[in-house]
């Protein structure tokens, strides 16, 4: 296993840049692209205040509701931060006012509480909401300090890492028992003899956490919550990894082990890499070392991971595929796609130019999947042929599959075609457009807009639908919170007025809520350390939490109307 860092060979770093290109220019159609974004958002999210206010999704196909995120009203707290972005101001407000008035002590359902999800959604949504608000609204603090005493439980004594899913009744974790077909609903390509009985927590959960918890902590002046995130995400870090810099997917909560040898930069994995980068910017190297991780990571994926498709007529297509067992498993998915954005943000830190043409390459790659199916829209899980064959780890492509990978460079993996209103690829294209001002990028996001006004608008609302290459395959009765959070967001930011929620001055977390960050420095290598702005390294962690049961925590799988449309 080698461990000298190769990036540093790639390219002579004479300057650091900031992200966003410095003389961008829109073209002439931009407000009225803009408009278009205001429309869909503001008449999908109508639908949802008319059949579904106050719970957490809109079921459009039955003009009703499902409390999937325990009942607190999970579409409200998370358009929080695209309706002040639009300058929808009366929607903000009454978000705003319904936000403050949340009672996060209790679920309103029976299910558990996902310290994972909670996370990204109430708490990111909640906080910046109170920063786009001109910080004037405590109660919004109010309510994200009772999220955050309550998700605490998650750590049980001195364990480094938290358990993922809560019973808030009796801040307790909960044991849930595993099968073949519930880790397959969390990683689709991952069948691992490693995970037993009990599902470990993933890199994900405990690795998407310090963005949240450290704004937490500076809006309480309580450093236990960075102090608790911080140890999470450093322990990973620190942990033996198959690869150098790329942990396994998997890890036993109980002894802070790694569990199997998986590695993706897709679901289970992916916020963690997309957060060290994030929380190095946010803090301004104050410690190096998540910059250093992450370059790490970035190396170690152009040596082992990164590869050019191959036997087809598409030419120049850069994938990421997963590893296992010592072999490349030639798959990806539309979660892992926003690995090109974020090595476009970091490739631009730290003034490393070889790490932004590789994301721009994989941005591409990844809006060819959009490019060409029948609706204009990527599925959920893709393969390819890479220079060492075709191993998937799973079944072998059909000969239609094998006919549509000569012709168009992928092929849909096992069946999984569906798109459940996920950003990814739309993400990913918002970053390369700031960064390089090329007008395909543009024209891309007006692209997917209007794919997904034709082809996901069932009458009511908006709605995933179950197979992108036909234009009719019928429409999943589940309409995300991250739709009107992450997706309808960054088409919009790609059209608006880039200085104004720029770069360079706001980190967003996973699910596009922006947080405002500190100047940026001249440079994110990791010699250079925060000169002022930035979080101060928080000390080893030594106080008490709350004793806990020792229950295995578990990640997020697919919501039940996709595991019903798929027979799981």
């Amino acid at each position: 296993m080698r461990g000298s860092t190769l990036l540093l060979s790639y390219t002579a770093i004479a300057q650091a840049w900031t992200i966003q290109k410095a003389d961008l220019k829109l073209p002439s159609d931009a407000a009225a692209k803009r408009q278009d974004a205001i429309d869909l958002f503001t008449s999908t999210y109508a639908d949802y205040k008319k059949y579904a206010w106050g719970h957490d999704s809109l079921t459009p196909l039955n003009k009703s509701f499902i409390d999937d995120r325990n009942g607190w009203g999970a579409t409200i707290v998370d358009a929080m931060s695209t309706m002040k972005i639009m300058g929808l101001e009366g929607l903000f407000i009454e978000a705003v006012n319904f936000s403050s008035t949340i009672d996060f002590n209790r679920s309103k359902t029976p299910d558990k509480v996902s310290l994972f999800e909670t996370t990204i959604r109430y708490l990111g949504g909640l906080i910046s909401a109170y920063e786009l608000g001109g910080k004037t609204d405590q109660a919004l603090i109010d309510r994200a300090r009772e999220v955050g005493n309550k998700l605490s439980n998650g750590w049980q004594g001195t364990n480094d890492f938290p358990y993922n899913n809560l019973d808030f009744s009796t801040d307790v974790p909960v044991i849930e028992e595993s099968s073949r077909a519930s880790v397959r609903l969390f990683n689709l390509a991952m069948v691992s003899s490693a995970l037993t009985t009990k599902l470990p927590i993933y890199i994900a959960v405990a690795g998407t956490l310090i963005l949240e918890w450290s704004k937490l902590a500076d809006y309480t002046d309580n450093k236990t919550y960075l102090e608790l995130a911080e140890r999470s995400m450093r322990r990973i870090g620190t942990n033996d990894s198959p690869l150098p810099g790329l942990p396994a997917q998997g890890i036993n909560p109980s002894n802070g082990q790694p569990v199997g040898d998986y590695i993706t930069w897709g679901g289970g994995s992916d916020s963690y890499f997309e957060y060290l980068i994030k929380y190095g910017r946010l803090t301004n190297n104050a410690s190096p070392e998540w910059t250093s991780r992450w370059l790490t990571a970035v190396d170690s994926s152009i040596r082992y991971l990164a590869q050019t498709a191959v036997n087809t007529s598409v030419p120049d297509l850069l994938y990421l595929g997963d590893y296992t067992g010592g072999r490349v498993r030639h798959i990806s998915s539309h979660l892992a796609c926003f690995h090109g954005g974020n090595w476009i943000m970091g490739g631009r830190l730290t003034g490393n130019d070889t790490i932004v043409q590789y994301g721009l390459r994989l941005t591409d790659a990844c809006w060819n999947t959009y490019e060409k199916t029948g609706t204009g829209i990527g599925p959920e899980v893709f393969a390819y042929v890479g220079p060492d064959g075709g191993y998937t780890g799973g079944p072998a492509p059909s000969a239609n599959d094998a006919d549509f990978y000569r012709e168009n460079g992928f092929y849909i993996y096992n069946g999984y075609a569906y798109y459940d209103l996920r950003p990814e690829v739309l993400e990913s294209n918002f970053y390369a457009w700031r960064a390089t001002g090329d007008i395909k990028y543009f024209n891309r996001a007006v692209a997917g807009l209007e794919s997904i006004k034709k082809y996901c608008r069932p009458g009511v609302g908006v709605a995933g639908i179950w197979d992108v290459r036909s234009t009719n395959s019928g429409y999943i009765d589940h309409t995300e919170s991250f739709f009107f959070a992450e997706v309808i967001k960054y088409i919009y930011l790609t059209f608006d007025e880039p200085n104004k929620f720029s770069l360079d001055n706001y980190v967003f977390n996973t699910e596009a809520h922006p947080f405002e960050a500190p100047s940026p420095l001249e440079s994110y290598q990791p010699s250079h350390r925060a000169k002022m702005g930035g979080h101060l390294p928080s000390t080893p962690w030594t106080g008490a939490v709350p004793q806990i049961s020792n229950a295995p925590g578990v990640q997020k799988g697919l919501s039940d109307v996709i595991k019903q449309g798929l027979g799981l």
